[in-house]
């Protein structure tokens, strides 16, 4: 089951807030993406299959989808809630209209250009998902304003994507490494064991986990860490000491270093933002 909440709507752009209740290993019937869509995940996963590809979706690597693509879902981890970005109308065609200025039609005609031709995944920063969860919290205005901040948040989705450079190992070995850092797998804390367990060397699943999720395996930890920092700071968590052991950062002063590296800010700073966007 499928429940989406209208947060913004203009003639040239919908955000809607999804939330997504399904159970279920098997793919989905085939849908028709109407128009260019980008897909964040706030919580969950789950898998997309679109012209040809299958992404393995969640907060670090969303989805790009095209009008016409036909896209099939399969949650074998339960339920999940994303944030899509639909532009309508004749928001990524030339000459974008009277309601918006100049500088925002350059913005349309640059998120055509970086759409056109890319492929499903999206590689997702933490930077881009703070952006994100203050977009969905601060969005209410549909006018030039929300567009301005849509537009910037499609466009930092879609810079510094992967290259066209042969990937070194199979996609499905990078992800079935994702899943064990997701699912809090022991193996998933240390690349000799976790490469034990996938059954390839350590160096292999280096190179081919860095070409696919575009960043270190250790790295890839604190990301998952740092997401889910940022769904508890804005949810009002307050005590940042127990926040950073129980995400398993050695300690607070870990948790602020790394949150600073990835989010550009604090985690004071995050629950700030966060928390001032919702009075």
């Amino acid at each position: 089951m499928r429940t989406a909440r209208t947060v913004v709507e203009s003639p040239h752009f919908v955000i809607r807030a999804v939330e997504c209740a399904d159970d279920h290993a098997r793919w989905s019937a085939p849908e028709t993406t109407p128009a260019v869509q980008i897909v964040l995940a706030r919580r969950g996963r789950f898998r997309l299959d679109c012209r040809g590809s299958r992404v393995l979706v969640e907060p670090a690597v969303g989805y790009l989808s095209h009008p016409g693509d036909e896209v099939r879902f399969a949650h074998p981890a339960g339920g999940d809630a994303c944030t899509s970005v639909t532009f309508t109308g004749e928001a990524l065609a030339a000459g974008s209209g009277d309601a918006f200025s100049a500088d925002v039609a350059a913005r349309l005609d640059a998120v055509r250009s970086a759409a056109s031709g890319r492929p499903p995944a999206v590689r997702v920063d933490a930077r881009l998902e703070l952006a994100h969860r203050l977009l969905l919290h601060t969005s209410a205005d549909p006018g030039l304003a929300g567009a301005e901040a849509v537009l910037d948040l499609l466009l930092l989705a879609l810079r510094g994507q992967p290259g066209d450079a042969p990937a070194p190992g199979r996609q499905e070995l990078a992800d079935l490494a994702r899943e064990a850092i997701l699912t809090d797998d022991p193996a998933g804390a240390d690349l000799v064991t976790l490469a034990g367990r996938l059954e390839t060397s350590p160096s292999h699943l280096s190179h081919t986990f860095r070409h696919h999720v575009g960043m270190p395996l250790s790295r890839y930890r604190n990301r998952v860490r740092v997401s889910r920092a940022l769904a508890r700071l804005g949810q009002g968590e307050r005590d940042l000491a127990a926040l950073a052991a129980g995400l398993g950062f050695s300690d607070q002063a870990h948790l602020t270093r790394v949150m600073r590296e990835e989010a550009g800010h604090t985690p004071g700073r995050v629950r700030a933002l966060l928390t001032a966007v919702l009075r």
